[in-house]
């Protein structure tokens, strides 16, 4: 026996011309873009002057911690122990939106890690810097939402700077906004449900 397709039992259109628009169901869509948010707390006061940030991100990747395998070697038999931990490197395409200054934000970010022109490394933090001030972030989250926009679950990373910055191509051609891609390392990670912390 054949099972009926959720769509087509549940949400299905029924369009009277005339009388609104076909009613179109999200339940089942997958979390589209803009449906999570990347928010930046303490940041470096030689950075922004707000130092808790929220950018719109069109994605990310490597949120991701591993944990490196010992082997231990018996007579007969070989077994595992937990090793060394080892964060992944969080990749964020972020919309150049020339309002909120994105660019020249995240530049001065990098630019507090390491300054081109002077080449400087972290010019702003110990040694030689500013005594109690650091590099790091002191955390990022990234909150995801439902389909009504309300958060439902949150990733917490710890000791954040960006490695990396990288601007899309300029391409007149193309309909899509330009973007950046900024890579970050991290050092911990937390995951919470609202619903279930």
């Amino acid at each position: 026996m054949a099972s009926n397709a959720y769509y087509k039992t549940l949400y299905g259109r029924e369009f009277v011309p005339g009388q609104g628009l076909p009613t179109i169901s999200t339940d089942l869509d997958s979390v589209r873009t803009y449906q999570f948010e990347v928010h930046f707390f303490g940041l470096p006061a030689s950075v922004t002057n707000v130092q808790d940030l929220t950018l719109a991100a069109k994605k990310i990747t490597g949120l991701e911690f591993s944990n490196e395998a010992i082997p231990v070697n018996r007579v007969n038999d070989k077994v595992f122990y937990p090793g060394r931990n080892t964060p992944g490197d969080l990749l964020v395409t972020f919309d150049n939106l020339y309002l909120r200054e994105t660019a020249a934000d995240l530049w001065k970010y990098f630019k507090s890690i390491y300054d081109p022109i002077t080449g400087q490394m972290t010019p702003g933090a110990q040694p030689g810097g500013v005594a109690g001030e650091t590099f790091k972030a002191d955390k990022v989250e990234i909150v995801m939402l439902d389909n009504t926009m309300t958060p439902h679950s949150t990733i917490e990373l710890y000791g954040v700077y960006p490695t990396k910055w990288a601007a899309a191509e300029f391409n007149y051609s193309t309909n899509d906004f330009h973007t950046l891609d900024v890579t970050f390392k991290y050092d911990f990670m937390n995951m919470y449900n609202y619903s279930n912390p």
